[in-house]
């Protein structure tokens, strides 16, 4: 055999191997280039670790130029609240624990808009309810409003648990055209898709239609000649999402009586002895005249305050 046809049958042995060794680098690099590129693109939504607590929160991370990923976040420090310890509010209380009751059963339950006065126990009332009945498979996941287009997806991911889901919205308002306000309004009626038995919608708001009133829209409205009032289309818009939550519960600001009786029941858990009630009575209306509010929030901010003052 000639030295070139030996050369010859050397290379073209060699040349497989020397095609393998490239093609694997491509392979490991197309690899990478993908590895790469999933970080960037959108992702499902995950399972959270529904045994971490007891509330969850939803929140939107940023994933680089394509997009944000939605995240459930277990709150790892759940704020104590016990429904004895929300005075004044009974009536609201009553329907709230009833409604929540009856969902934790299995029976039917209404999504709840609570609204009214700052710092009256809505949201209070929300996670007493929220401990209340954890123990029987309650939980809450707090959504804000930039994030209710998102409803569809949670809705979606714990449709198959076990667990009972509150969807909490806290201080609800929209102003026109954010893109939260038809999200909400088609999960809670309008939707092609079935409602999920085991989610319900709690959203606590000082503004009972959610969005801002103005004077000018009252002019809309039509007057037949039997002195009938009709409301012309926009305020039939600004009502349309509110009318959707099934139920209402309404929150008023407290009287005096009712305040000191607050401001006692707090200055009570806080250890302050009942012969220092008394005296605590003048500072705290004076506290609430500074605040401009005699609100369970203000109650509850001079209780701490005057109950440190008598520790030290």
């Amino acid at each position: 055999m000639l030295a070139a046809d030996v050369c010859l049958n050397s290379c073209l042995y060699c040349l497989p191997k020397k095609m393998n060794v490239a093609f694997e680098k491509l392979l490991m690099r197309a690899e990478a280039v993908l590895e790469r590129l999933e970080q960037v693109l959108p992702q499902p939504l995950q399972q959270p670790d529904w045994d971490a607590s007891i509330a969850f929160r939803y929140r939107r991370r940023g994933r680089g130029m394509m997009g944000q990923v939605g995240v459930l976040e277990p709150v790892r420090h759940v704020a104590v609240m016990a429904l004895q310890d929300l005075q004044e509010i009974d009536g609201q209380k009553e329907r709230l624990v009833r409604n929540t009751e009856q969902f934790v059963a299995g029976r039917p339950a209404n999504n709840v808009l609570l609204t009214g006065s700052r710092g009256t126990g809505k949201s209070s009332l929300v996670r007493a309810c929220l401990h209340a009945y954890a123990d029987q498979g309650l939980r809450l996941i707090e959504v804000d409003k930039t994030d209710l287009v998102d409803l569809p997806d949670i809705a979606e991911l714990v449709a198959q648990r076990p667990e009972k889901f509150i969807i909490f919205c806290d201080d609800l308002s929209f102003d026109e055209g954010e893109i939260g306000y038809k999200a909400l309004k088609s999960m809670l009626d309008g939707s092609i898709a079935a409602a999920t038995p085991n989610v319900l919608i709690y959203a606590t708001s000082n503004r009972r239609h959610l969005l801002p009133e103005y004077m000018k829209e009252n002019l809309s409205y039509q007057h037949t000649p039997d002195g009938e009032v009709h409301p012309g289309e926009v305020v039939e818009e600004k009502i349309s999402l509110s009318e959707r939550f099934g139920m209402w519960i309404s929150f008023y600001p407290f009287s005096q009586d009712e305040y000191l009786a607050i401001v006692r029941q707090w200055l009570r858990s806080l250890g302050v002895p009942e012969s220092a009630m008394s005296a605590a009575e003048p500072e705290a209306l004076v506290w609430a005249l500074e605040r401009g509010s005699r609100s369970g929030r203000v109650a509850y901010q001079f209780a701490r305050d005057y109950a440190g003052r008598q520790s030290a």
